[in-house]
């Protein structure tokens, strides 16, 4: 089973990169996070020709928004809201047993003080009540997966200056303190560092600012693919569609990949 997930930053807009990435890659389930779109307007007959006849999509207009898109059929779990109540969250539950979780954390704006800036601080509490609700409602002998747009690169390699991000939103102590949490509260393992060692760069993500952003390669690693341990035996591979950053009209994150053996 190829699972995936990707920040689309608009779902409607960007139909011709997501059949670009399908055709290439052939994933059973994908994961989209920002899709930018009320449900009631989800490009669904154009998903179900890439293949996708199993769909859950939790939107709201213009902003955040959430779907999983499968070729296996899904039954839906939960759609959590955390301190915001915005669409950040949808899960569902596949015939194979194993429960799958999607988020978009909240990006936490420009200035990392949670006392002088509302974003960061909601965000900061949004990660704390994710770890929190799956301590006091899910064990760690679960089949889950949690992926998405996490919003925090957690290691030192996950970013292209360790140093000169420590203070920048999505690198800072406090986001990673609440990101281990996450991954503390059920044991989860970071399903891709699996494959790839800690000490090599790793990015999914490179600004729109960057205009030859493979030159610069200023990139982070903001989108995750987090799994508990029944389901570690059953990883085989990961990918990073890096290629898919030059497509025309994409997204400023690439789809990342895990391989599952049924």
């Amino acid at each position: 089973m190829r699972v995936a997930t990707w920040n689309i930053n608009s779902v409607r807009i960007r139909l011709g990169v997501i059949k670009s990435f399908v055709d290439q890659y052939q994933p059973d389930i994908l994961c989209l996070q920002e899709i930018k779109t009320e449900a009631e307007n989800f490009p669904h007959a154009a998903l179900d020709n890439m293949g996708f006849k199993h769909r859950l999509v939790r939107g709201e207009k213009s902003y955040n928004g959430v779907a999983i898109l499968s070729k296996v059929p899904l039954e839906i779990s939960d759609q959590l809201t955390f301190v915001n109540g915005q669409a950040r969250h949808i899960s569902a539950r596949i015939s194979n047993g194993m429960e799958l979780h999607n988020f978009y954390v909240p990006a936490g704006g420009d200035i990392a003080d949670p006392e002088i800036n509302s974003k960061f601080d909601m965000k900061l509490k949004y990660m704390e009540e994710v770890a929190n609700w799956f301590q006091h409602n899910r064990k760690a002998s679960d089949r889950i997966i949690l992926l998405g747009d996490i919003n925090v690169a957690p290691g030192k390699y996950d970013v292209w200056s360790h140093r000169q991000l420590l203070d920048i939103v999505s690198h800072t102590y406090m986001e990673k303190y609440y990101f281990r949490k996450i991954l503390n509260s059920l044991n989860f393992i970071d399903a891709v560092r699996e494959f790839v060692p800690h000490h090599e760069k790793l990015y999914s993500w490179w600004s729109y600012r960057n205009k030859d952003w493979k030159l610069s390669n200023k990139g982070r690693r903001l989108d995750h693919i987090l799994i508990t341990e029944p389901l570690k035996p059953y990883l085989t591979n990961y990918d990073i569609f890096k290629s898919g950053r030059d497509l025309a009209s994409t997204s400023d994150h690439v789809p990342v990949i895990i391989d599952l053996q049924r």
